[in-house]
């Protein structure tokens, strides 16, 4: 391959990184043709982007990016894809569930990049897949946030209720 295409392809892979907030690098080595197929479907069907790369490329690119991803290049080595997905969980739960519905065991979790943190080896596999995106946080706090309004508002309205009761018999007695 030429220096310029090296180059090229150096420059898209940085891009391609830049525009998703997260990605996961697997191992899919060992897949046959219809289980790999069958895997670009599902990660096409997720919203998720499936690149297969090869490391000194993916490397020099995560180099010459803004955030210092120093701690992905041991994991590295051997046969690694790229997904790249703007919702921190998704690829977790892909690769979950078709490494458990092939003999190979394959994918396998490399590394991840997720929410600014990074997650090396297989085993934070289950953290990963059960890891809330932004979204969903900031969801969970309005949630909290709004119960102490909405039992304050009822209390009001049922305290409003229990007065105006009390002031009825207060005045029928005179």
């Amino acid at each position: 391959m030429k220096k310029e295409d090296k180059s090229t392809i150096i420059k898209q892979l940085e891009s391609t990184i830049g525009e998703y907030a997260h990605f996961y690098l697997a191992d899919i080595g060992g897949l046959n043709a219809t289980q790999t197929s069958e895997l670009r479907r599902t990660c096409y069907n997720q919203d998720i982007k499936l690149l297969v790369v090869k490391n000194t490329l993916l490397r020099k690119a995560l180099e010459s990016s803004d955030v210092d991803f120093s701690e992905l290049y041991g994991t590295l080595k051997g046969e690694t894809s790229l997904m790249l997905c703007n919702t921190a969980n998704v690829p977790a739960k892909v690769i979950e569930d078709f490494s458990k519905k092939n003999k190979a065991k394959k994918p396998v979790l490399k590394a991840a990049y997720v929410e600014e943190s990074f997650y090396i080896g297989e085993n934070h596999l289950d953290a990963l897949v059960h890891i809330k995106s932004k979204y969903e946080l900031i969801g969970d706090i309005i949630a909290l946030l709004q119960s102490p309004a909405k039992n304050v508002v009822s209390a009001l309205q049922s305290g409003g209720n229990t007065i105006h009761g009390v002031l009825k018999t207060l005045g029928e007695r005179q």
